[in-house]
């Protein structure tokens, strides 16, 4: 029990898995949260164990209030102990812009995107702490588009969030948020298309995982820093794109 526990939402597989090993070598136990379908990815807890971590996986469907407000209790039951961390990188992604978006969708997202942090923050601060939240939000808030409209308006949400946060749960609790860039591409990503989203980059690279967890083990641990938002997105923040990097063509697509 001597070391802190993280609880991971989202955190079976991609990004998610990446974070959980990146805080079980800084020294973190691990609460792996996922969908009630999901599973963690192969190997994930021979990486856990291998870095000397205890490991715990628990299923809560974000969309659900019920189930949202009962997993810091399952943690607590299942761990013994409250998490010390909070990694609030599930997301709801989907396709949408201001023209086909419904109120379906919009809902939708902001449950599992913000709303779902936001529970599990409070319940957190009502632990007394010390603890910490890191939200991982999108290098988008930055310059937002009408891309992914319903999933992005859900991020600035919870970037906006992360601050008044930091200033209500101060001292016991620190919120801060990481801000990825494109990392892990999805189907719609060949070799082509990651080349050319790198070259729309100021940095001319994408982020790769370990450089995103990194950045979470650093907040985590960061006793002087709270309310913050690091981005770590080859500097995609610094340019406004007009769309997704899916629809961008070289270095023509970018504008500073």
């Amino acid at each position: 029990m001597s070391r802190p526990l993280a609880l991971v939402t989202g955190g079976c597989r991609r990004l998610g898995a990446a974070i959980c090993v990146a805080l079980a070598g800084a020294g973190h136990d691990i609460a792996i949260h996922s969908s009630p379908s999901s599973t963690p990815e192969a190997g994930l807890g021979a990486r856990l164990e291998a870095a000397g971590a205890r490991w715990f996986h628990l299923t809560a469907d974000l969309a659900d209030e019920a189930a949202v407000e009962g997993l810091l209790p399952a943690v607590e039951m299942a761990c013994g102990r409250p998490p010390a961390l909070i990694v609030n990188n599930a997301a709801r992604f989907d396709y949408d812009s201001p023209e086909t978006v419904s109120m379906a969708a919009l809902i939708d997202h902001y449950a599992v995107n913000c709303a779902a942090p936001l529970i599990l923050a409070r319940a957190l601060a009502a632990t007394g702490g010390p603890a910490a939240i890191v939200n991982i939000l999108d290098q988008r808030i930055a310059a937002p588009h009408g891309d992914q409209f319903s999933y992005t308006l859900s991020k600035l949400a919870l970037a906006e969030a992360t601050t008044i946060l930091a200033r209500q749960f101060a001292p016991h609790i620190r919120v801060s948020a990481v801000a990825p860039g494109l990392t892990l591409p999805t189907a719609d990503y060949d070799e082509a298309r990651m080349r050319d989203a790198a070259a729309l980059m100021p940095l001319d690279l994408l982020p790769e995982p370990a450089e995103i967890a990194d950045a979470v083990v650093y907040l985590a641990g960061a006793r002087a820093v709270t309310g913050q938002i690091l981005f770590v997105d080859g500097g995609a923040h610094l340019r406004h794109y007009p769309r997704d990097f899916l629809y961008l063509e070289g270095r023509a697509g970018g504008g500073d």
